[in-house]
C-alpha cells in the first residue's frame, strides 16, 4: 500500500525545568502505579535517593534496574522479563539515548507506559517513536518503529547541565543535521520516521531547530562548560531534545544518519558518540548536495564552537582503510535506510567519494580556524 499521509507526531508531554527528578511522582502517577526505573549506572544512586522516595510517598511501587550498556535484543528481552516479574505498568528510563531506546522498546513489547528522563542532551532519542537496535558487537542492526511516542519526556536542566560537555556537544551535532535531512526528505517526498510522508510542519520545526542552534550555541557551550543553566542552554536543550526529535520524526532523515549507521562498521570509531558521527554524516550529505558555501560555513562554525570533532582523525581514526569505508557506504545505502530520502539517487560509490571529499573539506576548514 502506498504511503500518502503526512504527519506530525510528538510525546504527549515535554517538560523542561530544574529539580524534576525529585518530582517524578507528578509525572509517573498519571500513567501507572508500579514503575520499573531503568537507569544508567552513574545515576543509579541519585534515582534511588531522589526519585523512589517521592514515588513511595505517592503510593507508587518502584524498582531500580541498571541498564547493561547496549540496546540489543538480548537486553530488551532481559528488561521485559524484569518488568513482567515486577508487574510494572509503567517504565521510567533515566539515562542516555541507548537506555531510553531500550525503555521505549520494553514499553512497546510489554504494552505499558513509558516516561523518559534524559541525563545527557546527546541525541533526540527521548522524543521519537523509534528505538535503534544494535548487534552484540556494537554494530547497528535495525530501527524498531514504534506505534506511538513516549508518554512523557522530562528534561531536568540540573542533570543535563552537569553532564560532560562532550555529550552536550554530541546533541548539538545530532540536532544540527535535522534541518538538512528534513529538507532533503521533503524535497524527495520521501518517508519520515513514522513511515509516512514528511509534513511542512515537520520541516518548519526542523528549521527552527537549526535557528536556535545558530543563535545560542556559543552561550549554551559557555553554560555547559561551567555546569550552570542559562536561557541559552534551555533553548539549546529544546533544540537538541525536542525540536530535533519531532523535526526528524515528522520531517524525515537522509544521508547524515545513513552514514552514521554505516560508520558503526568501523571498529576504531565504536567509542565515538552518535552525534559526532552524524556530524560527519552531515558534512558528507552537504558534499553530495553540493550545498551553498554559506551553508557549509555556518555548519562548520557551529561544529567548531560546540567543540565537535571535524575530521575523521579528530574522532580518533588513525588509518583510512578503503575497504572499511566502502563497507560504510554499502551499509549507508542499504535498502530501507534513509539514504533513499535524498532528492537524487545516490550510489555506494557516490557516498564513498563524498566521505573522502568531506574529510578533505574538514581538514581545509580546520586550517582556517
Amino acid at each position: 500500500m502506498s504511503v500518502t499521509e503526512r504527519t506530525v507526531t510528538s510525546p504527549k508531554k515535554f517538560m523542561i525545568g530544574s529539580g524534576l527528578l525529585a518530582k517524578m511522582a507528578d509525572y509517573v502517577g498519571a500513567f501507572g502505579d508500579n514503575a520499573l526505573i531503568l537507569s544508567d549506572e552513574f545515576i543509579l544512586d541519585r534515582a534511588a535517593t531522589q526519585a523512589t522516595p517521592a514515588l513511595d510517598q505517592a503510593g507508587i511501587a518502584s524498582k531500580v534496574e541498571k541498564f547493561e550498556y547496549e540496546c540489543t535484543d538480548k537486553e530488551i528481552n532481559r528488561v521485559c522479563e524484569v518488568a513482567k516479574a515486577q508487574g510494572a505498568n509503567v517504565i521510567v528510563g533515566i539515562g542516555g539515548g541507548k537506555t531510553l531506546d531500550c525503555a521505549k522498546a520494553v514499553a512497546y513489547n510489554n504494552k505499558i507506559s513509558v516516561v523518559l528522563y534524559p541525563t545527557i542532551a546527546s541525541t533526540d532519542a527521548p522524543c521519537t517513536a523509534l528505538s535503534v537496535i544494535y548487534k552484540e558487537d556494537g554494530e547497528f542492526d535495525r530501527y524498531l518503529f514504534l506505534p506511538q511516542n513516549p508518554d512523557a519526556v522530562i528534561a531536568d536542566t540540573d542533570i543535563l547541565a552537569a553532564a560532560p560537555a562532550r555529550f552536550f556537544a554530541a546533541g548539538v551535532g545530532d540536532a544540527l543535521a535535522t534541518y538538512f535531512e528534513a529538507r532533503a526528505c521533503y524535497a524527495s517526498d520521501g518517508v519520515n520516521l513514522v513511515l509516512k510522508k514528511p509534513s511542512r510542519t515537520g520541516l518548519g520545526l526542523a528549521e527552527l531547530c537549526f535557528q536556535l542552534l545558530s543563535e545560542n550555541v556559543e552561550a549554551a557551550m559557555d553554560a555547559v562548560n561551567n555546569k550552570v543553566c542559562t536561557p541559552a542552554l534551555e533553548q539549546t536543550i529544546e533544540a537538541t531534545i525536542y525540536l530535533s526529535g519531532v523535526g526528524a520524526e515528522a520531517g524525515g532523515l537522509a544521508a547524515a544518519h545513513a552514514v552514521n549507521n554505516g560508520m558503526s562498521a568501523v571498529p576504531s570509531l565504536h567509542h565515538v558518540q552518535h552525534g559526532e558521527k552524524v556530524t560527519f554524516g552531515l558534512l558528507t550529505q552537504l558534499v553530495l548536495e553540493n550545498a551553498p558555501q554559506e551553508e557549509i560555513d555556518e555548519v562548520v562554525r557551529i561544529i567548531k564552537v560546540a567543540g565537535l570533532p571535524l575530521t575523521l582523525e579528530d574522532m580518533g581514526l588513525t588509518e583510512f582503510v578503503e575497504s572499511e569505508w566502502r563497507t560504510v557506504a554499502s551499509i549507508a545505502c542499504a535498502e530501507g535506510d534513509t539514504m533513499g530520502n535524498m532528492p537524487k539517487p545516490v550510489t555506494e560509490n557516490d557516498v564513498y567519494n563524498a566521505m573522502v571529499a568531506a574529510n578533505a573539506m574538514a581538514h581545509r576548514y580546520q586550517e582556517l580556524f
